[in-house]
């Protein structure tokens, strides 16, 4: 039996040796591609150790977001999202689980919201799509007709069997308040399963962040309180494993006798919101910051954040354009998050 002695002896050059084999860490670059998807671009910045890996994950995270894309797209009438309202009228059909997850933090939004969100506001936001391009208000009657169709309470999920079913005819889906989000959440995870742990996704104004890129403690996301693109933000928040999303009435609008209809729509009035109301959520998950900046821009900046405040792990910054002047309010979450400058869940995960 050797010694203690004899033991150290033998195994000091088998950690030396460990040591000079072990891999040195490669160095990560940054690598940055833009592809259009679902009405808008996506651009993803990733740091990898050489252009090959960056590209393998450029290519896996694209073809991922393209096939969500013709899952949730109310502009294909081939796809699951615009087929299943016929289908699974009067009877559950099974889905997909990306339907279906979508379906169902949907619906817990309509639910603790109280309608604010609503995933079957699809007759809605088609006619609010036509009186834009004719430049004009969509008729009452219309409109009145619309509502009927809509109503996140006709639409009826079953976790365990993962089917849907519907209750009224000729009601229609509309993912644009929560899948860009989804699907930014998808390319982050694509991108970690490749090895590419460090990476920012964005798609107009929702971003899917993963780790801190290296030697940083976070993504660099700048917020302003002003309309003022040329000052510099009045709030930068160090990010990682968090998701933003900003909702506003910016990009798209219908102005008609001198006021402006939001193209974010109230389910119960039917109307486009005439508030110029920005809201920018944060959580860990794009599907759940995406579909709570539009929730909020509906609820008002009151509810919205009594909502925010209501749910800890969602932080909330609210920019108000009123009679020339500006305000802006801001949630306990988000406030922490200037000082901690990191996205800590607490409690149960929201997803």
């Amino acid at each position: 039996m050797l010694s203690t002695t004899s033991n150290k002896f033998v195994i000091a050059p088998l950690l030396v040796l460990a040591a000079f084999f072990r891999p040195v860490p490669k160095t990560l670059s940054l690598y940055e591609a833009v592809e259009p998807h679902m009405g808008t671009l996506f651009r993803i910045k990733v740091y990898a150790p050489d252009q090959i890996s960056a590209q393998r994950g450029f290519q896996a995270a694209f073809e991922r977001i393209d096939q969500l894309d013709k899952i949730f797209s109310d502009y294909r009438p081939e796809s699951e999202l615009s087929r299943i309202t016929q289908e699974a009228l009067g009877h559950p059909v099974r889905v997909s689980e990306d339907l279906f997850r979508v379906a169902q933090a949907s619906e817990q939004l309509s639910i603790g919201t109280g309608g604010a969100f609503d995933l079957t506001i699809g007759p809605l936001t088609h006619l609010w799509r036509q009186a834009r391009q004719d430049h004009r208000l969509p008729q009452a009657e219309a409109v009145q007709s619309a509502i009927v169709r809509c109503g996140y309470t006709k639409m009826h999920l079953d976790t365990a069997a993962r089917t849907v079913q519907f209750d009224a005819p000729q009601m229609l889906l509309d993912a644009g308040g929560i899948a860009k989000g989804y699907a930014a959440d998808e390319a982050v995870m694509v991108l970690a399963k490749l090895g590419l742990h460090s990476a920012l996704v964005a798609a107009s104004g929702d971003l899917a962040l993963s780790d801190a890129p290296p030697g940083q403690t976070g993504w660099k996301i700048g917020i302003d309180s002003f309309d003022r693109a040329d000052k510099p933000f009045t709030h930068v928040l160090m990010l990682s494993n968090a998701a933003v999303s900003t909702s506003g009435n910016g990009e798209q609008h219908l102005n008609s006798g001198g006021k402006t209809y939001s193209h974010i729509i109230d389910p119960k009035t039917g109307m486009g919101l005439q508030d110029d109301v920005t809201v920018t959520a944060i959580s860990r998950h794009g599907i759940t910051a995406d579909a709570a900046a539009t929730a909020i821009s509906v609820l008002g900046c009151e509810r919205g954040l009594a909502y925010a405040e209501s749910q800890p792990n969602l932080a909330v910054f609210i920019l108000v354009k009123s009679d020339g002047r500006v305000k802006s309010f801001e949630s306990a979450r988000f406030q922490e998050l200037l000082h901690d400058n990191s996205f800590k869940e607490t409690g149960e995960s929201d997803r």
